[in-house]
Order: C-alpha cells, then sequence, then structure tokens
C-alpha cells in the first residue's frame, strides 16, 4: 500500500500538472484571439472614447473569446491623424477617421470637409448610409485600405475665443489665431471662417489656449466641456459652421481575413457604438449651452447667413470644388 507521502506527492504532482495545461490552455485562447486594437485622440469623458466600450462590449456578446479588444484613448498608441497610414500598413486595427483624414488620399472627400455643406446630424446619417456614402466609402477603402463600418455625429462645431469679440461676420474674425488640426483641409476652412488658421495637436489646446500661443479653437460642444476648454476661454460664437463625422473603420487587412459572421458582428457593434455616441451627444448638445453660460462664458450667435454665403464662396473658388464630382454637391442638397 502506497504511504500518504506519497499519494499527496502524486496528488500535488497531478494539481500542477493540470494547472500547467489550465495555463498553457489560456494562452492558447488568448493566442487564438483576433486582436483589435484601438487608437483614438479622444479624451475619456467623450462620448467618442466612451463609444468604443459600447464596442467592446458588444463585440464579446456577439463573439465570445473570439476578439482582443485594446482601446487607447488620449493619443496613447498612435498621435492624431497617423491612425490611416498605421491601418493601412496593418500595424493598427480600429480607429475613427474624419473627413479630413480621408481628402489626404481621396480629395473627392474634401466636399465633407467644405462648411455648411451638411444641414443637420438627421442629415448627416441619410447621406452616408444611402447611396452617396456607399459610392464614397468603396472609393476610400480602395484607395486607403481601410472600410468603414458606420459614421458617428462628432457634434456641430462653434467658435470658441480666449477673449470676449464682437463677432458678427467672418471679417470679425481678421488676425485670430484659430486652433485647428494640421492638415491643409482643416487649415483652408478655419481661413474660410475669416480667421488666421493656426496647426496645433488636439493635446495642445489647452495650454495653448492658457497662455495665448492661440487665441481660439473650433469643437463641437461637449468636446469642449470634455475637455475644458470652458476654464481657458471666456466666448462661444455659435457659427454651427460644420456638422461634423467621425467614421469608425478597420484596417483592411483584418477585415479581410474575418470570417463573415465575425465581419456581421464588427460591423453591428460599430453601428451600436456610433448610435450611443450619436444619441448621447445630441442629447448633450441640447442642453449644453445652459452650462457654458453658468461657467461664466458668453454666448453669442452671428449673421449665420452671412457666415454661409462667405464660406460657401471661398470653397466655391478654391481648388478643393474643383475635384468634387460633377453634380455631388446637388446630391447631397437633395438628400431628404
Amino acid at each position: 500500500m502506497k504511504s500518504v507521502s506519497t499519494l499527496r506527492r502524486g496528488f500535488l504532482a497531478a494539481s500542477v500538472s493540470a494547472m500547467a495545461l489550465c495555463g498553457m490552455a489560456s494562452q492558447a485562447l488568448a493566442q487564438t484571439k483576433i486582436p483589435m486594437r484601438i487608437s483614438t485622440p479622444a479624451v475619456p469623458d467623450d462620448w467618442h472614447a466612451k463609444m468604443w466600450t459600447v464596442f467592446k462590449d458588444a463585440l464579446d456578446k456577439s463573439s465570445p473569446n473570439q476578439f482582443d479588444t485594446q482601446i487607447n484613448l488620449n493619443a496613447s498608441l498612435f498621435k492624431q491623424g497617423t491612425e490611416p497610414a498605421a491601418m493601412a500598413r496593418g500595424n493598427l486595427e480600429l480607429s475613427s477617421i474624419s473627413a479630413f483624414d480621408m481628402a489626404k488620399l481621396v480629395p473627392e472627400f474634401s466636399i465633407f470637409t467644405a462648411g455648411y455643406v451638411v444641414r443637420d446630424p438627421a442629415h448627416q446619417q441619410k447621406v452616408f448610409s444611402g447611396p452617396i456614402g456607399e459610392s464614397m466609402f468603396k472609393t476610400v477603402s480602395e484607395k486607403m485600405d481601410v472600410t468603414v463600418l458606420s459614421t458617428a455625429y462628432l457634434g456641430t462645431r462653434q467658435v470658441n475665443l480666449r477673449e470676449v469679440r464682437n463677432v458678427k461676420t467672418p471679417a470679425d474674425l481678421k488676425g485670430i489665431k484659430l486652433r485647428m488640426p494640421g492638415t491643409k483641409e482643416w487649415l483652408f476652412l478655419g481661413e474660410a471662417l475669416g480667421a488666421t488658421a493656426t496647426p496645433l495637436a488636439f493635446g495642445e489646446v489647452y495650454l495653448g489656449l492658457k497662455t495665448g500661443t492661440i487665441d481660439g479653437q473650433d469643437n463641437p460642444l461637449p468636446t469642449v466641456r470634455a475637455a475644458k476648454f470652458y476654464e481657458v476661454t471666456k466666448q462661444l460664437v455659435l457659427t454651427n459652421h460644420l456638422v461634423d463625422s467621425i467614421f469608425i473603420a478597420i484596417s483592411n487587412k483584418t477585415w479581410n481575413a474575418l470570417t463573415p459572421a465575425q465581419k456581421q458582428n464588427v460591423k453591428a457593434a460599430a453601428q451600436a457604438a456610433a448610435q450611443f455616441n450619436n444619441e448621447n451627444r445630441l442629447k448633450e448638445e441640447g442642453q449644453i449651452v445652459d452650462f457654458f453660460k453658468q461657467q461664466g462664458l458668453q454666448v453669442t450667435t452671428p449673421d449665420l447667413d452671412a457666415f454661409q454665403k462667405s464660406v460657401q464662396d471661398t470653397y466655391a473658388k478654391s481648388d478643393y470644388a474643383k475635384v468634387w464630382p460633377a453634380g455631388l454637391l446637388e446630391r447631397i442638397n437633395n438628400t431628404r
């Protein structure tokens, strides 16, 4: 008969072996999961940061143990604007790409960077979920090696100034150093508004406003609150100059490797994320002006007709309009 000591040693050895096998199985499971690294410059309190958690939860629920979704906020993985190139190279799986990012490689997409083209959030969703969006996204896939999964409403952009100024027309913004992201399309929009467009990374805007390196910045109001720009500015000018979009997109390298069922689940998760963002952002925009007034900011409305006419005239005379497909602007205008 074996001794108790011998039995105990055998039991311990079997336990260690079982634990090792479990560990190996867990490691193998982790290795088989498809990595889904997400990079975004969004700050944690913004809805288009929170929407990625909705994406992750939806994907984990529909595709258990199939994906390893990693959310990287604050441009901690890739600098703002560099994500599309990283995705094209296969170094990044997912990001939210702006129309301005797309216009770099798909010049005709610059129509969606022009002021006063998209009327409102409902118009935005109809344009991008219909035949116009389908055609434009096909070109984006061919030229950028990314697939657009859904369109998220980033907000309606307003001008936010460090010091109070009487702004009625674009001429009243002359000499204002208005921070814009550092692409020629963004800078052109800033100049079209009448300001001196000044490129600056999003993460540097707060300090730039505080120190006077810039005189103002433009963003949707929820972003102004989330990034606490109201702490270092004194005025909001409700120009409504751009109904802004971001497009949840996936690297074609990753997308093409998925099964049809996985593609369906990834797209559904992206649509759920966009819907979460859109609903909450619209709700917040409806309430947020009162918050800024409570913080001591002056909220003013300029002559919107003057802004619209000036901005559209500026674009109509530019090289951007020359690359817009014939009839596209009319088709966008006629989308109801």
